[in-house]
């Protein structure tokens, strides 16, 4: 019994150095993220089927798989990870993660003998401890997590153990937290998202793009990570903003319009005092905008012409505010490529067809973005998202106005390498969109987009 109780504390002390270990081990690493993913249509859940997650800084890609809807980025699944080695003891992730209500863990016991399983909450309180005598091969446990969101799973053998950290933040099913052994096999089991997350390179500061798919649409939401972080994609299109059917600005009002995780203003933007075409916009204190043919009725119908400076109100960091109004911001070239990929029916969103420059690209996207009426040569759109695009011209830099009827031009809020505009066109005879650079004095339409819609 002494004997025992001396192996129970050399154990525990094992455990505690290990832990500290591990603890300083992170510290010394770059970190780790868990994003999870979920989705919605306007306010009611819905299953997702997959998501790409798209590192737009180094150009790799990874995908998961419902039920996975958690990436770790840097992932560690501790030391056993470390070596594939048939001869240690191994543990591997649990599935499905996150948990819902109850999930697998597999480990493998390279020769006869007894493995120790604990299990901790977040606090470090041990919630199970077992003991059970295992065969060599592969060994599953079902673990119902009760009402912890999170917990460690560690597995001690013959002075090794091994450690997963397993998310469940919608479990709570009402049962307590329990362990049950299900089986041996011999085969390894196959948890593809740990070798996609490993392959996936993240550095600090990298924008990532996530694209979920539920059936046949999809919706996307940009960010750069800097800490564990639950996203939820909105698949609702072609409805008012939930909860923002309408924004009073200046004196006007101005409906919106909710394309997936993108929630825009419904109309060009039109506040400012009316200055002549001849005239150059200034950093006087008062947003001034061109009506085309010098006509208010005109911004009244079809919005304001803005120079880029004053659009953004002389602040050449993307994704301000500019003129838009509190909480809302000029659209990024990123944030216009996503609402692309959105709308067309050919090129989805992160397609390289949305990078090519100068050019008309895609396929449908500016016919299902235009408006249906008002344009040329019954060069008349879908409007199926909503969008609801005019032919409002533009201001060319030289002064003078052109293209009403035949063109909408947008500012986005991002410069180019050469230090000109990206901007979006289209154009009556065109069912796709260019994307080209622009001198900063032209004028064109602001269509002012809701910050963190797409979060």
């Amino acid at each position: 019994l002494k004997n025992k109780n001396v192996s129970m504390l050399n154990l525990r002390y094992f455990l505690l150095i290990a832990a500290l270990a591990l603890i300083v081990c992170s510290f010394g690493q770059r970190p780790a993220f868990d994003l999870t993913f979920t989705a919605v249509n306007n306010s009611s859940h819905i299953r997702l089927d997959s998501m790409k997650v798209m590192n737009l800084s180094t150009v790799g890609d990874t995908m998961l798989y419902w039920p996975d809807t958690v990436l770790t980025l840097n992932y560690q699944v501790g030391i056993g990870e470390l070596n594939n080695g048939t001869e240690n003891l191994q543990l591997f992730q649990n599935y499905p993660n996150p948990v819902y209500d109850q999930t697998t863990v597999t480990l493998y016991v390279p020769q006869k003998g007894n493995v120790s399983i604990m299990i901790y909450d977040i606090h470090g309180r041990r919630v199970i401890s077992t003991e059970k005598e295992l065969e060599s091969g592969y060994h599953s446990f079902r673990l119902v997590p009760g009402n912890m969101e999170v917990l460690f799973f560690t597995a001690y053998f013959k002075a090794t153990f091994r450690t997963v950290k397993i998310f469940a933040p919608r479990s709570n099913t009402g049962f307590a937290t329990s362990l049950e052994y299900t089986g041996s096999s011999t085969i390894k089991p196959p948890f593809k998202r740990i070798r996609a997350a490993r392959n996936f390179s993240f550095n600090l500061n990298d924008t990532l793009l996530y694209i979920g798919y539920a059936g046949s649409n999809q919706s996307a939401i940009p960010d750069s990570p800097d800490t564990n972080d639950t996203y939820c994609f909105q698949f609702a299109t072609n409805i008012p903003c939930p909860g923002i059917p309408t924004v009073t600005y200046e004196g006007h009002v101005y409906n919106t319009i909710q394309i997936n995780n993108q929630c825009w203003l419904k109309e060009n933007l039109k506040i400012g005092i009316m200055i002549s075409v001849a005239r150059e916009m200034s950093n006087n204190g008062i947003i001034e905008k061109y009506c085309y043919d010098n006509n208010l009725i005109k911004c009244d119908t079809f919005g304001g012409l803005y120079q880029w400076n004053e659009a953004m109100q002389y602040s050449t960091t993307q994704g301000l505010r500019g003129i838009c109004p509190p909480d809302w911001h000029v659209p990024t070239d990123l944030e216009w490529k996503i609402l692309e990929g959105m709308a067309d029916s050919w090129y989805r969103i992160g397609d390289p067809e949305w990078n090519i420059a100068f050019h008309w690209r895609g396929f449908d996207a500016g016919e299902k973005l235009k408006s249906e009426n008002g344009w040329d040569d019954q060069g008349n759109g879908t409007n199926l998202y909503g969008f609801l695009a005019y032919p409002a011209g533009c201001r060319i830099y030289s002064g003078g106005f052109i293209f009403l009827g035949s063109r909408a031009h947008y500012w986005s809020s991002t410069v180019t390498a050469n230090g000109s505009i990206w901007a979006r066109i289209l154009g009556y005879d065109h069912t796709n969109v260019n994307r080209d650079s622009h001198h900063e004095e032209n004028g064109f339409s602001i269509r002012c987009l809701r910050d963190n819609s797409t979060e």
